[in-house]
């Protein structure tokens, strides 16, 4: 038995029982870290449809794992004219990327901070804001899978496996959800 009081947590100190590939995250600002994988998606802002979704541990960053879905995304020949996303993804890097690749980056601004690329050229049209009203929808998506698909608490061991089951229930959610999004026959 180790007290690790008033230390800091760090992937060195806290390994998993169970499974070791899991890493501290933090989901916030002054919230403990805890032993978990992330999880980022891609979502489809007409439908509200999962298009793409990737668990990683703690050391890939949003905007490093948005570029890795969107490089996949453009191996299907899927090419997308905007991307919204929340704060996290807010980074020159991604922005430059988006640029590049002709997405308009329609990223939430984080105040106080210049993102080159993420102006009023982009902030100002109708489209940016039904963009940003539109991206709250992939919480959803996210409940549905920690309530209803059983993943707040996996009951797999390993990325790989936790990955393929998340793969599982994100097909599930898009089958309910496309049942939701046909009209009813009159």
């Amino acid at each position: 038995m180790v007290d690790f009081r008033g230390e800091r947590r760090t992937n060195d100190t806290h390994v998993s029982t169970t499974d070791p590939e899991a890493k501290l995250m933090r989901r916030g600002w002054g919230q403990p870290a805890k032993l978990c994988f992330g999880a980022h998606a891609l979502m489809d802002n007409r439908q509200g449809l999962c298009v793409d979704l990737q668990l990683t541990d703690a050391r890939w960053s949003e905007p490093l794992t948005a570029v890795a879905l969107l490089r996949r995304q453009r191996r299907k020949r899927i090419r997308p004219l905007t991307l919204g996303a929340d704060k996290g993804y807010c980074s020159r890097a991604l922005v430059r990327y988006l640029r590049e690749n002709k997405i308009r980056p329609h990223i939430a601004r984080i105040e106080r901070r210049r993102t080159p690329g993420l102006d009023a050229r982009t902030t100002r049209h109708a489209s940016y804001r039904v963009s940003q009203r539109h991206r709250k929808r992939i919480e959803e998506i996210f409940g549905w899978l920690k309530t209803i698909a059983g993943m707040r608490k996996s009951r797999f061991v390993g990325l790989e496996r936790t990955q393929l089951y998340a793969y599982f229930a994100a097909s599930a959610y898009n089958l309910l959800r496309m049942s939701r999004l046909v009209p009813l026959p009159t």
